[in-house]
């Protein structure tokens, strides 16, 4: 069956998946629909053989501004179905899955099996700094503005930000971030290395910017990109000999490819290959 979402929208142009936030009358607005949807738009691209990098984008003025509170406020704060008799055991077992389904929804972007691009524009605000976190390269259009918003709210981070931004910026900034809830310019982001580059302009810039950077990607070998997101994933908790070994094993495993053999023909008839990902 096809995959059709309404609040996210997948364009395939050659070898490059752009997802689509796709709720821009409400600011792209995080609610239900987008974290349930956002693993079967995953599994989808997943399953897309031709697809070797993705660009995570929104439509509209605002990449988002978040959860959307209207909806989902009343399940965070155990209000939900308040006209039944519901222990608190069963309202914070509720509140477990909730959280803990959302958590899984972000986690689908992160395990992608190529590389996924942020191209950020606009508000980039709580829940959307857990997805651009997810992602492996972020760029940011020179009017986007970041917030670790839930401290402001009365909510600790719990979507992957607090543990995944420690390993893109430095602790001190983690901290000011989380425990301020203040909001930072694109420059201050790139400064701070949240974000690897500022395009200057807005959405059409920072995806063209977006789509140029993953073009290039998809130029090498789908094999070896993949390869490489998955040895530096690996070496999150392990130690150097621990990422050595699994390296060694993984190119055991894939290095003797028709890619290989395309890369070293083309260097010696002196011409860009042509690589099919077998």
């Amino acid at each position: 069956m096809p995959y059709s979402s309404e609040v996210l929208e997948i364009e395939v142009d050659g070898h490059v998946a752009t997802l689509w936030l796709n709720r821009p009358d409400a600011r792209n607005a995080l609610g239900r629909a987008l974290w349930e949807d956002l693993p079967r738009a995953a599994a989808a691209i997943d399953e897309m053989p031709d697809v070797r990098v993705v660009v995570l984008a929104a439509r509209g003025k605002h990449f988002t501004v978040g959860l959307d509170l209207k909806e989902m406020g009343a399940s965070l704060t155990g209000a939900d179905g308040a006209g039944t008799k519901r222990s608190p055991a069963t309202t914070n077992a509720h509140t477990y899955k909730m959280i803990r389904r959302m958590q899984d929804s972000v986690t689908s972007l992160s395990d992608l099996r190529v590389p996924v691009i942020a191209a950020v524009h606009g508000y980039c605000i709580g829940g959307g700094v857990d997805l651009i976190c997810a992602a492996d390269i972020r760029l940011a259009a020179s009017d986007a503005i970041f917030s670790v918003r839930e401290a402001k709210v009365a909510i600790v981070a719990d979507l992957g930000t607090l543990q995944r931004i420690p390993k893109i910026v430095s602790e001190g900034h983690v901290a000011e971030l989380a425990f301020t809830g203040k909001d930072i310019t694109a420059q201050r982001a790139a400064q701070i290395n949240l974000v690897n580059d500022v395009v200057e302009g807005s959405l059409d810039d920072v995806v063209a910017a977006a789509h140029a950077l993953a073009r290039e990607i998809a130029a090498n070998s789908p094999l070896a990109v993949q390869g490489t997101k998955a040895v530096l994933r690996a070496n999150d908790g392990a130690t150097v000999h621990e990422g050595l070994e699994f390296v060694a094993r993984w190119n055991t495993a894939y290095l003797q490819s028709n890619d290989l053999t395309e890369a070293m023909m083309a260097f010696l008839e002196r011409r860009e290959p042509e690589f099919s990902g077998d």
